[in-house]
């Protein structure tokens, strides 16, 4: 039996938490982590795959990296990585540039692009779950970038069906704030590289990030309220 230590046993009692809420697993799922070489994903791959050792619901592992042709040393680090910790992995190589420069992807189009490459890989490999490490305070900026930018009430879900059901979208850290990952990634023998999106500073989701950091100054519980505000609903008082 696996024992956790430090950090990574905090993330693993949110992340099992999360897991029982919505039921994110059953026995025999194939399970394709989305892996970008970010500190996120890479998290929920080594918890993911240490609970393996001790929790009662059996599930395979399938690490996933897309290679979208920029001129980033991730696939090959990843990969030493994935066979150092005998990880069964797999790369998909795209090419979304085109002709095209980096600054002039947009967000939405690089997300779109990887989403749909990680849905093939699911579907080639058998399979049953897409685990994305999108964590608590990816869910609230998503909150206040779809009430702001696009006049809606909607979030990333912890569990998502979709196409029927035929692709089920896990987030195991839903519950995980970053602040944990941020701990425990300076504990953990992850991979070193540099591959910083060209929009990374001037996109919508900083933004969020600083209106939120600037919040917590007078109301430290501010994400925490956001968060518990999509599980309260008061539809008696919306339009």
């Amino acid at each position: 039996m696996s024992v956790l230590q430090g950090h990574e046993f905090y993330i693993s009692k949110r992340v099992g938490k999360a897991i029982m809420d919505y039921q994110m697993l059953a026995d025999g799922d194939k399970v394709l982590v989305a892996v970008s070489g970010g500190k996120d994903s890479l998290t929920l791959l080594r918890v993911l795959d240490d609970r393996r050792s001790f929790v009662p619901i059996k599930y395979e592992i399938l690490a996933v990296h897309v290679d979208m042709g920029y001129p980033c040393q991730h696939p090959k680090i990843l990969a030493e990585y994935f066979k150092k910790n005998k990880i069964n992995y797999h790369i998909e190589k795209i090419d979304i540039l085109k002709g095209k420069t980096r600054e002039d992807i947009s967000c939405f189009w690089c997300s779109w692009n990887r989403r749909k490459a990680l849905f093939e890989v699911a579907d080639r490999f058998g399979c049953t779950k897409v685990a994305l490490g999108h964590h608590h305070d990816d869910i609230v900026e998503t909150m206040l970038l779809n009430l702001f930018f696009h006049g809606e009430i909607s979030a990333m879900a912890p569990k998502q069906l979709l196409f029927g059901g035929k692709i089920v979208i896990i987030r195991p850290l839903a519950y995980t704030e970053e602040d944990m990952i941020v701990r425990f990634v300076k504990e953990a023998d992850f991979p070193h590289h540099k591959c910083v999106c060209p929009n990374s500073i001037t996109s919508r989701r900083t933004k969020m990030t600083e209106i939120l950091k600037d919040l917590e100054k007078s109301c430290p519980e501010v994400k925490k309220n956001i968060f518990r505000s999509l599980q309260r609903i008061k539809k008696d008082y919306l339009l």
